[in-house]
């Protein structure tokens, strides 16, 4: 019943042309097919293993009404499709399986949906089934390659208060998925709780977030309140070098979440050995965080779309496996500031 690894995510967007050109001049990726079925009209784009479908058409007017563009499916790689689906029905899901194509597909959180695609570990991804593509013909070397996104580290989903332990319980008896961290996040007046899971694999992981409605609301509420309740909110891709990897993004157009001068000033107090040298990462505006068994460093971007909901994060890891404390906080702080700048 376990799901090893995310298949596709998919994105419905109001403009898939515009969206689509986003990731590929700003991020890198490449445009590998494109299928019109129905109501739906898609553009498959991938860098390395991790695969983006970009949709749009009127098959998507729910979605966008309730939420803007966002993340509606994060398809799951799995041994048995349909036994993943009954765990997940067994574990409450809703089947929303449609059409003749026989694949599953369940209810995640919020409008997010996971369809079931039979794909072995280790096997390479292909083309997500059901769908009839139109491959693309391979691009011509242009000579000036983005950065890798060598694979999709985490995905970071919130949630309306109260509802946390039952969608971590969720994915843990309904895919397989392991409780791996806890964090109780308070910052200035405002808090939130959030719990990490990952398959077994360590192939999915997911950052689940609700905030604490003992506190004064801020940018989780915020978040739930753009996106019509719960969704994910970034995902974060792993570089093997953010401080160049940043400089290029930087200059094909993505916009970075800025870093307080100060907060520079006792990092390498606060976190001993690092390679990358301070000014590097000061001009950049990368965060650093460390855990027993090594340190990570990041960036969150600002996000592209209209409600400002799903945006993207750059990690570099040297050693460190999971989230220490300051990691969730560094996120939580650099958007409060992007938040309260713009209101």
């Amino acid at each position: 019943m376990t799901a090893h690894d995310v298949e596709y995510i998919e994105i419905y967007t109001s403009d898939r042309q515009k969206t689509t050109d986003y990731f590929v001049s700003r991020f890198g990726f490449h445009r590998k097919a494109r299928s019109r079925a129905g109501d739906l009209d898609s553009t498959l784009l991938r860098q390395n293993n991790v695969q983006l479908v970009i949709t749009s058409g009127p098959g998507t007017e729910e979605f966008l009404s309730a939420h803007g563009d966002g993340i509606a499916d994060i398809a799951f790689a799995c041994e048995d499709p349909g036994a993943a689906r009954d765990g997940a029905l067994a574990a409450g899901a809703r089947d929303l399986t449609a059409g003749g194509s026989g694949i599953p597909v369940v209810s995640g959180f919020g409008g997010v949906r996971h369809t079931l695609v039979q794909r072995s570990a280790g096997e390479a991804g292909g083309l997500p089934a059901g769908r009839d593509w139109l491959v693309d013909p391979e691009p011509v070397n242009q000579g000036d390659e983005a950065p890798e996104l060598q694979r999709l580290d985490h995905i970071a989903v919130c949630l309306e208060a109260g509802t946390l332990h039952d969608v971590v319980r969720y994915y843990i008896d309904g895919f397989g998925f392991e409780q791996y961290y806890t964090e109780y996040v308070a910052v200035g007046e405002q808090a939130m709780d959030s719990i990490v899971v990952r398959s077994p694999s360590a192939g999915i992981t997911f950052t689940i977030i609700e905030p604490d409605p003992t506190k004064k609301p801020g940018q989780i509420d915020e978040f739930l309140h753009r996106n019509g309740g719960a969704g994910v909110q970034h995902l974060a891709f792993l570089v093997d070098e953010i401080v160049p990897a940043v400089l290029d993004f930087g200059a094909r157009g993505v916009e970075f979440l800025q870093t307080p001068e100060t907060y520079y000033d006792a990092l390498a107090e606060r976190i001993s050995g690092l390679d990358e040298t301070i000014a590097d990462l000061r001009k950049t505006h990368v965060l650093a965080d460390r855990d027993e068994w090594g340190y990570l460093l990041q960036l969150f971007t600002r996000s592209p779309f209209e409600r400002r909901t799903l945006f993207f994060e750059l990690i570099q890891r040297h050693g460190a496996q999971g989230f220490g404390s300051s990691n969730i906080r560094a996120l939580y702080e650099a958007v409060e500031r992007a938040r309260t700048a713009t209101s």
